[in-house]
């Protein structure tokens, strides 16, 4: 059963630069295994991070560190949930994600499906 689904959009440009102008942006977004990414994957992340709090039904009080996107050679990429993001999907029932993410020509996308 699907539980919910989010989608977000981000222009790279326009989030590499934010990241770049408000100091300790990328730390409080990403986790340590995210950070060294290239500015195109930090905004797909980013958008899938929206995407699944989309998903959630945008619950207050979730912090970007308590999920962690992995790219998984060959295959869709997963997702690593913990602390606040662990305990709304587990509120909301949800056993497993369906995650995808793409960017290219200046924009990164990303589609997050929970399901119960």
């Amino acid at each position: 059963m699907i539980v919910g689904v989010g989608i977000d959009v981000v222009d790279v440009d326009r989030f590499t630069s934010t990241l770049e102008r408000a100091a300790g942006l990328r730390e409080r977004l990403f986790t340590p295994a995210e950070r060294e990414l290239a500015p195109a994957s930090l905004a797909a992340r980013f958008a899938a991070k929206e995407a699944i709090a989309k998903a959630l039904g945008a619950p207050g009080g979730m912090s970007w560190q308590d999920a962690t996107v992995h790219r998984v050679v060959g295959g869709a990429p997963i997702v690593d949930l913990s602390g606040t993001v662990l305990a709304a999907a587990e509120a909301r029932g949800v056993r497993s994600w369906h995650l995808s993410i793409s960017h290219d020509a200046g924009i990164a996308s990303a589609v997050a499906i929970a399901e119960g």
